[in-house]
C-alpha cells in the first residue's frame, strides 16, 4: 500500500482516484484499521524509549476530507504523552510578527513522540496562493502589492519549504505528508449532511461554500506543491479519501510499514550493572 499510494513521479490529480481500492465493509476496514492502529501504539512506546528520532505528520485536504475523524480514529491506542496534535488556523497578530514557519517550528515534535499537525505549513503555498492577497499581512519587504506575489515568489517559498523539511530530516525527524484526496461531489454530500443534521450543524460555515467555487483552483495549488516537494525524504502520499474508513486504514498502514522498516529503533537495553543486579533489586522489593 505505501508505494502504490507513494508520489515518486510527476503526478494529475485529476488523474488519481479518489475512491479505493476496496470492496470491504466498513465493518471490515474498522476491525483492519483496530488492529493496525495497536502495532502503531506499541511501536511508538518504543521509539518514546528509544528517543533519537521523531515523526511528524501532516495532514492536507480540502474541507470534509475527513482530517479531524482520522486523527481521532488512528492514534486512539497511543499513549497521550507520546502524541501531539497541532491544528493550524488563520495566523494570529503575533504569529504574523515572525516568518510563516516560525509557528510551524514551535510545534515540531520531539525525539520519542508523534507531531500530527492538522493543516500544515502547506497553507503558506496554498490558501495564500488561492487568495494572495492573504500574503499582504505577513508584512513582507519585498512585497508591497499582489503584484509582487508573482512566479517567483512561489518559487523562492517552495525552496524554504524544502529546505526546511530537509534540515528537520537530517536531525532525525521523520516527515510524512497525507493528502486526503476527495472528489467534489463527495464534498457536497458531506457539506450536506452537516445542513441536514441538527448535531452536525456546528460544522458548517457559510465560508465552506465560498471556498468550494474556488475548487478547481485549489487542487492545481495542490498538485503543484506536491509535485514540487514530495522527497524522499519528505515524502507525499495521495490518499483516495471518499470512504473514510479506508483512509484511515490507509494512512495507519502506510506508517506502520515504513517505521517497521527503521529496524534501529529498539527499546534501550539496561546498562550491565543494573542487569546484573535484577535479582537483588527483585529481592530488595519483595523483602519489603
Amino acid at each position: 500500500m505505501k508505494d502504490s499510494l507513494k508520489v515518486n513521479d510527476h503526478i494529475s490529480l485529476a488523474n488519481w482516484s479518489t475512491k479505493p481500492e476496496t470492496d470491504h465493509t466498513e465493518e471490515v476496514l474498522e476491525k483492519q484499521l483496530k488492529k493496525v492502529r495497536k502495532k502503531l501504539g506499541k511501536l511508538q512506546d518504543t521509539l518514546y524509549a528509544h528517543g533519537k528520532y521523531s515523526v511528524l505528520i501532516c495532514l492536507q485536504g480540502m474541507d470534509t476530507s475527513g482530517k479531524d475523524s482520522l486523527i481521532r480514529e488512528v492514534f486512539k491506542d497511543f499513549n497521550a504523552r507520546g502524541v501531539e496534535v497541532y491544528s493550524f488556523k488563520v495566523p494570529t497578530d503575533l504569529e504574523l510578527k515572525h516568518d510563516y514557519l516560525w509557528r510551524h517550528y514551535l510545534a515540531l515534535p520531539a525525539r520519542g513522540k508523534f507531531g500530527v499537525h492538522n493543516r500544515t505549513h502547506y497553507e503558506n503555498v496554498l490558501v495564500t496562493r488561492v487568495h494572495p492577497a492573504y500574503i499582504l499581512g505577513e508584512n513582507l519587504p519585498d512585497v508591497n502589492s499582489v503584484q509582487d506575489v508573482n512566479d517567483a515568489f512561489w518559487d523562492k517559498r517552495f525552496d524554504q519549504i524544502n529546505a526546511f523539511e530537509k534540515h528537520l530530516a537530517e536531525n532525525g525527524t521523520l516527515i510524512y505528508k497525507f493528502f486526503l484526496h476527495l472528489s467534489k461531489e463527495e464534498q457536497k454530500n458531506r457539506l450536506l449532511r452537516r445542513l441536514n443534521k441538527k448535531e452536525k450543524n456546528w460544522k458548517f460555515s457559510a465560508g465552506d461554500l465560498k471556498e468550494r467555487k474556488l475548487w478547481d483552483d485549489y487542487q492545481l495549488c495542490y498538485e503543484d506543491a506536491i509535485n514540487r516537494t514530495s522527497k524522499p525524504h519528505a515524502p507525499w502520499y495521495v490518499i483516495p479519501a471518499d470512504n473514510k474508513p479506508a483512509a484511515r486504514l490507509a494512512v495507519a498502514t502506510i506508517l506502520l510499514e515504513t517505521l517497521q522498516q527503521y529496524e534501529d529503533i529498539q527499546e534501550p537495553e539496561l546498562d550491565d550493572k543494573t542487569k546484573a543486579n535484577i535479582e537483588l533489586y527483585k529481592e530488595q522489593l519483595n523483602n519489603e
